[in-house]
């Protein structure tokens, strides 16, 4: 049986579980829609949570900028790790005590304003596009090498899939459908790292194999093979960080309190009964999340070590069985996601330092004479003749590494259940602000819960419409664009939260200026430069204090404090019930079920 017949029987298996499970739990209230009803189980929500959180840039890309950055990738790992723990002790367990759907509607009733509610949902829309483009940008990459079909028809599929459980469940059909695919996806991770951690080291675990003896003979570890490797081939030592550290501290800062910030999260501790059972879902999550986030470094480290072993030298002309270029580096180049220029004209590729084109490949459908595809843009002047797509490394790694088809088959079916689950949560957190804080609770309170339903089912199409735009047209791969999602959460929602339950005299005044302020400058900043519009050159000699577009968020996050704490002590104070209201948020009742305000 072929690998693609294999992928289509795992993946079209994974499609009709989720679809299964959502026409199973499919919503019939509105409380069903946003937080399945309350009644999801702290295990299962924990399971979800990770599947919601673990997005494709987690299960695809996260590996692929450790694979090739080294130690600088390990801004993700602790920005993303630590966020969660943040998030789970300090704002979860007094978010579900408060009651609500959304996160607009805790800052709405907290900061006791209409404008301040459409201030969040502002924000909130903007972090879940932008976050939103990097899942769908994930899926067409998916679709597209395993179903053998272009990028922009792979995210076509991944709408419709995604339009059938997300509009039809809501939450409760999302939350079951995200348990089946965290098993799915942990599953698919673990498989591949396992295996390739006993063919490089003889190790079974990954996460030990990382710093175990490669076994070729040579007597080094996996890390010292790197180095010596990477530095004969003009790099930087994988051990090595490039960043300054004041832009290590600035995107770790980003990706923590913006995890603490993004409400596709923090709306998964609405769904269980109890303040408690917040707290245990979120234990569960932290372990679930584990598995994946200690196994990424060493799958990245695996993965840069056997693209060299088999890329680098080959005969591109050769087929793999007589030791030419593997068929993955021909796969990928079909796609758009490799390249390779023979520079020298001897038919073999050279990996090394640099950039091989001026700019972003651009493919004609010629080829040129060794087969390569023919490439139009203008020759850099390294040696380097090679560019790769960071967001392929996990997608390839079985296959560069020889594993059986069921195998690979089975990551195609993990990186599409990455994908899905977190663009159906954030999907439902943009319907849901749309239909439940603008329209019942700000412009239309007098509407039916079942026009609320089918308005939240409408704009869930919207927003499909809008995130398949993006992910034909991202603005960078998977984990850059996430990466700006949670600096624009960490500089407008996370101050917001944070205030409205450990400061009782932040005013709406405050909040609104605060979140408005620290929103408006990171845009500004990754506007100006990651956009084409302005022609602004993205090199740190540019930056703000050298900080990177991925990591202003934290400079957005203090503008946010600053603006909002000067703004409320000029204003109004906080009104007592308010105040009075953040105190019972506070009182630390445990197990008590949580009541709404």
């Amino acid at each position: 049986m072929s690998t693609q017949f294999l992928t289509y029987i795992v993946v079209g298996l994974s499609f009709a579980l989720y679809i299964g499970i959502a026409i199973w739990s499919r919503a019939g209230s509105t409380k069903d829609f946003y937080v399945a009803g309350g009644g999801v189980s702290p295990i299962a929500n924990g399971m979800a949570t990770a599947a919601d959180w673990m997005s494709a840039a987690s299960f695809i890309s996260m590996a692929g900028i450790i694979a090739f950055a080294g130690y600088d990738g390990s801004v993700y790992l602790m920005g993303w790790t630590g966020g969660y723990v943040l998030l789970a002790l300090l704002l979860a367990p007094y978010l579900r005590k408060f009651g609500q759907f959304t996160v607009p509607d805790f800052i709405g009733e907290r900061y006791y304003s209409k404008l301040a509610r459409v201030v969040a949902v502002i924000c909130l829309i903007a972090i879940s596009f932008t976050y939103i483009a990097g899942q769908m940008r994930g899926v067409g990459v998916v679709f597209s090498h395993f179903l053998n079909i272009p990028i922009m028809m792979g995210v076509f599929v991944g709408m419709a899939i995604v339009f059938f459980y997300a509009v039809l469940g809501g939450m409760k059909g999302i939350t079951y459908t995200q348990v089946a695919q965290y098993c799915v996806l942990i599953f698919a991770y673990m498989v591949p790292a396992i295996f390739i951690s006993i063919l490089i080291t003889g190790n079974p675990i990954p996460q030990l194999g990382l710093g175990s003896t490669v076994a070729d003979g040579s007597g080094m570890t996996v890390l010292q093979k790197l180095d010596t490797t990477l530095v004969d081939l003009g790099f930087n030592p994988y051990t090595l960080g490039s960043k300054s550290m004041i832009d290590v501290f600035a995107i770790t800062l980003a990706l923590m309190v913006g995890t603490a910030g993004l409400p596709h999260v923090i709306v998964r501790f609405f769904t269980v009964p109890k303040v408690s059972d917040a707290r245990k879902s979120a234990g569960y999550a932290l372990v679930f999340i584990a598995l994946l986030y200690t196994t990424a470094p060493a799958v990245g480290a695996f993965a840069r070590i056997n693209f060299i072993d088999t890329v680098n030298g080959s005969t591109y002309a050769e087929t793999e069985e007589n030791g030419g270029t593997p068929q993955f580096v021909k796969t990928f180049e079909n796609i758009g996601l490799i390249a390779w220029t023979d520079k020298n004209d001897d038919g073999v590729i050279q990996y090394a330092a640099g950039s091989p084109f001026a700019g972003k490949p651009r493919f004609d459908n010629e080829r040129g004479v060794h087969g390569e595809r023919v490439v139009l843009n203008e020759l850099s002047a390294s040696a380097n003749e090679i560019h790769v797509d960071r967001d392929i490394m996990v997608l390839a790694n079985p296959e560069i590494a020889k594993l059986p088809g069921w195998v690979i088959a089975l990551v195609a079916a993990g990186g599409i259940a990455a994908a899905l689950s977190t663009a159906a949560g954030l999907l439902l957190v943009i319907s849901a602000s749309i239909s439940h804080d603008l329209l019942k609770k700000t412009f239309m309170p007098q509407i039916s819960e079942k026009g609320e339903l089918l308005a939240a089912r409408a704009s869930a199409i919207f927003a499909i419409a809008v995130a398949g735009y993006l992910g034909i047209n991202p603005p960078g791969f998977v984990a850059q664009v996430v990466a700006l999602a949670f600096g624009l959460a960490a500089a407008s929602l996370f101050p917001a939260i944070l205030m409205g339950i450990f400061f009782k005299a932040m005013n709406r005044e405050g909040a609104i200026a605060g979140m408005l302020s620290g929103l408006a400058f990171t845009v500004g900043y990754i506007v100006y430069f990651k956009s084409p519009w302005f022609g602004a050159t993205n090199s740190a000699e540019f930056w703000l204090f050298g900080i990177s577009p991925e990591g202003i968020g934290s400079i957005g996050m203090l503008i946010n404090f600053v603006v909002a704490i000067a703004v409320s002590r000029v204003t109004a104070p906080t009104p007592d019930n308010v105040q009075d209201l953040v105190d019972d948020i506070r009182i630390p009742t445990g197990a008590g079920v949580a009541h709404a305000h």
